[in-house]
């Protein structure tokens, strides 16, 4: 039996170039890891079989399951016939734009690698991993990458300047796909991307704060309008800088300081149930 942490994702920053022949748009990002987390754990069964157990009632616990996917797809490409548990305590809330779901795919794959010893490189494991899901390359990472493509191109990194990370999600659910089609391409504000780049490698806090921006807030804040207002709220209580993750509704606020951290999350508290303060994390974990 072994664990695995999956930790969430965030965007400091997300472009969209232009849709592709495949259907997919190609994206420009730059993305990075926190402490917030699910905890994995994989167990051998004698019998051939892929068992998830979780207490969360929205988590499923069968192939609509990315984790799932992930034990199956590697069975199969690898012609294992082998079974395991997986038992997945979810903290990431579901559906919030910070990549639980591809996290957890991801861990499972770490974790195989490790319990099956198959050697995979972090290059095969996420290249397994692309056809999951569009975030699970990065997910297998889990550093801080520049990533291209639909998300299987991964250029990483250093961590980002250490900081206090405030996220917020509202109680409404987002369809990326939804905010995908009714982006407009020809009149996107894009961020700059080699800007937050720089920041990054540079340990340049207020560099990266001013770089912070993500083309699909346009959309998600016209579909939901609550998103939007916890942006400014965020803003208001001191954040040094907030933005949108992915397409949302998840929103994240940066603070050097403790105290403000705090004092942003109880201005929160009132309005949002889901409120939460971790650290910035960004370092690439083990696959074997």
């Amino acid at each position: 039996m072994i664990y695995e942490k999956a930790p969430a994702k965030i965007n400091l920053a997300l472009d969209v170039l232009h849709k592709r022949e495949d259907g997919y748009h190609e994206v420009n990002m730059i993305m990075t890891t926190i402490d917030l987390a699910d905890r994995i754990e994989l167990k051998s069964l004698e019998q051939n079989e892929i068992k998830i157990v979780s207490d969360n009632r929205f988590v499923p616990d069968d192939e609509r399951n990315l984790a799932y996917k992930a034990a199956f797809i590697i069975k199969e490409k690898l012609g294992i016939q082998k079974g395991v548990q997986i038992t997945i305590d979810k903290q990431i809330p579901v559906a919030a734009g910070l990549a639980g779901g591809s996290s957890d795919a991801a861990a499972v794959l770490r974790g195989l690698n490790k319990i099956w010893k198959l050697q995979l490189t972090h290059e095969q494991l996420a290249e397994i991993g692309s056809e999951i899901g569009s975030d699970v390359p990065f997910c297998v990472y889990s550093s801080t990458a520049c990533v291209t493509g639909r998300g299987e191109k991964i250029h990483e990194l250093p961590a980002p300047p250490p900081c206090w990370i405030v996220l917020a999600k509202p109680s409404i659910g987002v369809s990326t796909r939804v905010v995908y089609e009714q982006l407009t391409l020809e009149y996107l504000n894009h961020p700059d991307i080699e800007g937050m780049k720089q920041a990054i490698q540079k340990q340049d806090y207020s560099g990266m704060t001013a770089k912070l921006g993500n083309v699909l807030e346009t959309v998600t804040f016209r579909l939901h309008p609550e998103v939007k207002t916890m942006k400014e709220r965020m803003l208001k209580a001191g954040a040094d800088n907030v933005l949108m993750s992915g397409s949302g509704p998840t929103v994240f606020g940066l603070t050097r300081k403790d105290q403000k951290a705090e004092r942003i999350y109880n201005s929160l508290k009132g309005f949002c149930n889901e409120v939460y303060v971790v650290r910035m994390l960004g370092q690439r974990l083990p696959v074997d």
